[in-house]
């Protein structure tokens, strides 16, 4: 026989398991995959960092930090006419169900002011802070493995003019 405490403790664990599931949904709504940065040589001040990233329910990205940065943003990567812009984003759409990439000649996280090389086969921490379907801002932690300097290099692009350095 369940005395009135029994069913309270019973009532208390299922709260419990009940907030700890919901809180687990939270941070499976977003999945990150592939998740690397660009190595750097030394005396380098930027790189960019990349991953696929997809929300179950629609999310966006609304802000990213790391700690070998002193500057993360995300940024996209896009040509006007014949010449390839790049600017920061206030945030990024995750629409529901799809793959959002973030790759080199696209969306990308922009490392600025690193405090150290970044060298290959290292590991880079990477925080996204996602704002959920429901408006509820989560954080989102990454590890990114450091790749080659030259992971991704976009092929050579004409740009129909002279480069002035």
């Amino acid at each position: 026989m369940m005395t009135s405490r029994s069913i309270r403790s019973s009532a208390c664990v299922a709260v419990l398991t009940a907030g700890l599931l919901a809180s687990a949904a939270a941070f499976a709504q977003v999945t990150v995959q592939d998740a690397w940065v660009r190595g750097t040589v030394p005396g380098q001040t930027s790189s960019g960092a990349f991953m696929t990233l997809q929300s179950a329910d629609g999310a966006k990205v609304v802000g990213v930090s790391t700690p070998v940065a002193g500057t993360a943003e995300i940024h996209e990567m896009k040509m006007e006419g014949d010449v390839m812009r790049m600017r920061a984003m206030p945030s990024l759409d995750l629409p529901k169900g799809q793959t959002v990439q973030l790759k080199p000649g696209g969306y990308h996280v922009m490392l600025m002011n690193l405090k150290q090389p970044l060298v290959k086969d290292t590991t880079v921490p990477i925080t996204l802070k996602v704002e959920l379907a429901d408006k509820r801002v989560v954080e989102q932690k990454v590890d990114a493995r450091v790749r080659d300097l030259t992971a991704g290099n976009m092929p050579a692009m004409n740009h129909g003019g002279e480069h002035k350095h």
